[in-house]
């Protein structure tokens, strides 16, 4: 429920940052995201090749930077796909916190569970604040 609401609020240059233990479901909530963004086809994780990019109702960049150095992410470009005309979902984003724009949205999962998840979700300024009182205005979360 919560990626089909935020994948219907995206617009270009918006920024999730995503994070959470491993196993915690980063990546099916990313899976989740871009299908109700459009993307058709399979979305997997990038660990291995850091940035993944699909077609959907807008262009969506899907970026694990679990292998990677604050350093190294530094030469990787992240502006021109934070800037643009897409959507950038970065997995582990706490790695690369700093290189993030102010103004995002960051999602913190956690299991409690078996199959039990309980997602934070932090704004940094707008439109992300308002996200935020929008998503727990219409009952979304209550956090």
């Amino acid at each position: 429920m919560l990626a089909e609401w935020l994948a219907k609020a995206a617009v270009p240059g918006t920024v999730i940052g995503l994070d959470g233990d491993l196993g915690a479901g980063k990546t099916a909530f990313s899976q989740s995201f871009a299908k109700h963004l459009g993307v058709k086809g399979v979305v997997n994780s990038p660990t291995f090749t850091i940035i993944k990019e699909y077609e959907g109702r807008l262009p969506f960049y899907h970026m694990d930077v679990y292998r990677v150095s604050l350093e190294e992410a530094e030469d990787l470009g992240l502006d021109e796909y934070f800037y643009g005309s897409g959507v950038s979902l970065v997995e582990w984003s706490q790695i690369v916190e700093e290189l993030l724009p102010k103004p995002h949205l960051h999602l913190y999962i956690e299991t409690t569970g078996e199959t039990e998840r309980r997602i934070t979700v932090q704004g940094y300024g707008e439109p992300y604040e308002e996200w935020c009182r929008s998503l727990k205005q219409n009952g979304v979360f209550t956090e």
